[in-house]
């Protein structure tokens, strides 16, 4: 075996290895990535030739983690690793979009990029090494490829940069970046933040692409050594030059006419399509000696050759004229209007519509027990706030079958819940969740749902911190041009043919979360921070807009919202309420109506109770706060009556809570029954708790202090401290077969008459 190994080091000290050569040989390039104990490997495959008709890159990324890597038995009932989870899809996502720019435009061959994660201890994020090892098995291989890359993870704890932070060093960032560059440009971006400024976005993506290029630096010494910096030979498009030039000539300033007339989506498209299809009934009269398998490949020639036209037309209509596809200047928003509470059922909901886009999204509202439970091979955790994000054919006016959620859903559904989440009140006792469907697409779906989900959770009377609205950016800069234009709300097509896609959210207080997918070959740190302070004046436009609706969440839930009252209890109080075997709350969730749980964490136990009604939720927090109350000397208490004795009777005052009430302290008068008070058992009688004795326990209760001390009245006088050399206070000595004093005695019938099955201790 030739193995090769190579290390880089992070700006803390911690290192990072590739492996190369020992591991999956057959593959056309492999490489184990190893940081402390959590190690991957990256393999990557390509096919030798492209599929005929062919005219995009065929790439697949996928990533997997064993949860044998973490020493765990995966759920269900096969025991072994199923379908990708979320947290897989979206890291996948993150690969793709960091790798795919950086194949030629011509390779079309079938390319599959493989990563899974053998071994994690739980300290080290996998998520931000996959790119890094998947652009080394690039790098390993003879596949062409305009790279290497890498991706860092840049957390900002306590105002520092933290390149890769640990699981529990990012419990305490207020900005959480995945970045993907090469050595000279940034590629990708994705991430949150806590209301942070511009600016520390921008220092946050210079701090990571620092740490990034000697990741880079390595590869390409790992290629020279493997002799992989001389690629592959391919030839996956047959052109056809002077078709080329022909359709140049003849349909870019058609199509340059037809982007000046700012029609809308449909028109226009249908406008472009013809303008194609009457250069191919063209062309195929001129070439009447084609057979009809000739004309074919000509007419998908055209179908390409016509995009570029169209590509170059709409880029320089925008960076001569100042003019975009639909007649806007580069910084204007298209009109939006809002509606709030258009369905009459759900807990909260919203339209928001942006031009040719538009979201209706509804908020539920529900109890703990609605909570997502999250079980991949690192995470074990509940979610109580979730976003999903539903993309159907219609929305773009096709006519296809709507199949399960694709990965584009998860990703631009997690996007908006980055956005939004931070945003939640953490004592909001609600599980919350939001679900956004997009009933027309034509640009930013994904912050139209941001929007939407903001008014519907507005709508729902959920107590934002503040509110979020977020916006797309596009760019347009052509190789070798200084001219260049950030647009602002960008179109489909603008996303399509240029050469950016920003999205950025946030409040009036600053940036929430953003996403970035670069398509050209520079990007200057000048022209990013022109687009995000860009970006802000369209955000603030948008929220002011959305505000006009609804200035402010409502004061009180519909009447369809069930109630929900949160409220901690002393630890040592959990099992008295949860009883033995779930009985005590069982019992009161049956009398009551209500749905109660109970959580432990720092605080205590953390209560929640909620019903469909005020009434029930009184009642269960009743029973709840009176098991846990604790007795307070001076309070008076309602006790009932358990039984009589003949000196005096036990009385419980509170849940669980019983005492004896002497006969002395019933009444003002001296008593030889407690009958003769007119006491029975079942009775209620109200008794003040005078004290509690430090060391027994025991409660001492009184009735008679609530009554009026009849006139004259003299209580017994105490007996004298004792002097030395007198005998005063000793006991009397027992005479044979009785009692030494009048306590002893009534001590004696006390012991003897102890009522069966109370709960006082004597």
């Amino acid at each position: 075996m030739n193995v090769i190994t190579k290390t880089v080091e992070l700006p803390d000290g911690r290192t990072i290895s590739i492996e190369t050569g020992k591991l999956a040989k057959q593959a056309d390039g492999a490489v184990m990535l190893r940081m402390n104990n959590t190690m991957l490997l990256a393999t990557v495959t390509a096919a030798k030739d492209a599929v005929p008709g062919t005219d995009f890159m065929p790439l697949q990324c996928d990533y997997k983690e064993k949860y044998s890597a973490a020493g765990r038995f995966p759920g269900g009932f096969t025991k072994r690793e199923g379908r990708a989870g979320d947290y897989e899809i979206l890291t996948s996502r993150l690969v793709d979009r960091a790798l795919r720019p950086l194949f030629p435009s011509n390779y079309h061959a079938e390319v599959y990029v493989n990563i899974i994660l053998f071994s994690a201890d739980g300290v080290d994020m996998p998520d931000a090494l996959a790119g890094f090892a998947a652009s080394a098995a690039l790098a390993a291989s003879d596949i062409p490829f305009d790279g290497p890359i890498s991706e860092c993870r840049v957390a900002r704890i306590n105002g520092e940069f933290v390149i890769n932070p640990t699981f529990e060093q990012l419990k305490q960032a207020d900005m959480d970046l995945m970045v993907g560059a090469t050595e000279d440009n940034i590629m990708m971006v994705e991430g949150e933040m806590k209301e942070v400024p511009e600016s520390a976005l921008l220092a946050a993506l210079k701090a990571a692409h620092e740490a990034i290029k000697p990741m880079c630096r390595l590869q390409k010494e790992l290629m020279k050594e493997l002799g992989t910096d001389v690629k592959r030979e391919y030839c996956h498009e047959v052109n056809d030059e002077e078709l080329r030039q022909e359709i140049r000539n003849e349909l870019y300033q058609p199509a340059y006419e037809i982007i000046g007339k700012a029609l809308p989506k449909h028109d226009r498209m249908d406008a472009f399509d013809a303008l194609r299809e009457n250069f191919k009934e063209k062309y195929a009269e001129a070439h009447a000696e084609l057979t009809a398998e000739e004309l074919e490949e000509k007419n998908t020639l055209i179908d390409r050759y016509y995009n570029d036209v169209e590509r170059d037309a709409m880029r320089r209509c925008i960076l001569d004229e100042g003019k975009r596809l639909d007649g806007r200047k580069t910084t204007e928003i298209r009109p939006i209007w809002c509606e709030v509470s258009p369905l009459p059922a759900p807990h909260g909901s919203a339209i928001f519509t942006r031009g040719e886009t538009q979201a209706l999204a509804t908020t539920t509202l529900g109890t703990k027990l609605d909570e997502k439970m999250v079980d991949d091979v690192l995470d074990k955790s509940y979610q109580r706030f979730l976003l999903h994000y539903n993309f159907p054919p219609f929305s773009t006016g096709e006519a296809k079958a709507q199949r399960g959620v694709g990965r584009r859903e998860i990703g631009h559904g997690h996007l908006a819940w980055r956005g939004i989440k931070g945003q939640i009140p953490e004592d909001f006792p609600y599980t919350v969740r939001i679900v956004s469907d997009i009933l027309e697409s034509n640009g930013s779906s994904s912050m139209a749902t941001v929007c939407a989900g903001t008014l519907s959770l507005m709508d729902a009377g959920v107590p934002l911190n503040s509110p979020v609205s977020g916006i797309a950016m596009g760019l347009i800069k052509n190789p070798g041009e200084e001219k260049y234009a950030v647009l602002s709300d960008i179109l489909g097509d603008e996303d399509h043919l240029g050469d950016m896609d920003f999205k950025t959210t946030g409040t009036v207080n600053g940036l929430t979360a953003t996403q970035m997918d670069i398509k050209c070959d520079g990007l200057s740190y000048e022209i990013l921070e022109k687009a995000l302070e860009q970006a802000k004046q369209g955000r603030e436009h948008i929220l002011g807009e959305m505000l006009q609706t609804l200035p402010a969440p409502r004061e009180d839930f519909k009447p369809q919202v069930p109630r929900i009252v949160q409220f901690t209890i002393p630890r040592e109080f959990i099992g008295a309420v949860i009883g033995p075997g779930g009985k005590i709350i069982q019992g009161m969730q049956e009398e009551t109506g209500a749905t109660i749980t109970i959580d432990e964490d720092e605080r205590g136990g953390v209560v929640q109770v909620s019903a469909p009604n005020k009434e029930s939720i009184d009642a269960a927090v009743g029973k709840i706060k009176a098991i846990v109350a604790v007795p307070e000397v001076g309070e008076v208490y309602d006790a009932k009556v358990i039984s009589i004795m003949p000196y005096g009777c036990f009385v419980a005052f509170m849940p669980g809570k019983e005492g004896l009430l002497h006969i002395s302290e019933i009444a003002w008068k001296r008593l030889e029954t407690v009958e003769e008070a007119g006491i029975k058992e079942g009775d209620t009688i109200q008794v003040k708790l005078l004290e509690v004795d430090p060391k027994t326990g025991k409660f001492r209760l009184s009735h008679r202090v609530l009554e009026e001390k009849p006139e004259g009245w003299e209580d017994r006088p105490q007996r004298r401290p004792r002097r030395e050399g007198d005998n005063h206070g000793e006991r009397r000595p027992r005479r044979e077969g009785g009692f030494r004093d009048h306590h002893e005695r009534r001590n004696f019938g006390e012991e003897q008459q102890k009522p069966e099955g109370s709960s006082f201790d004597f």
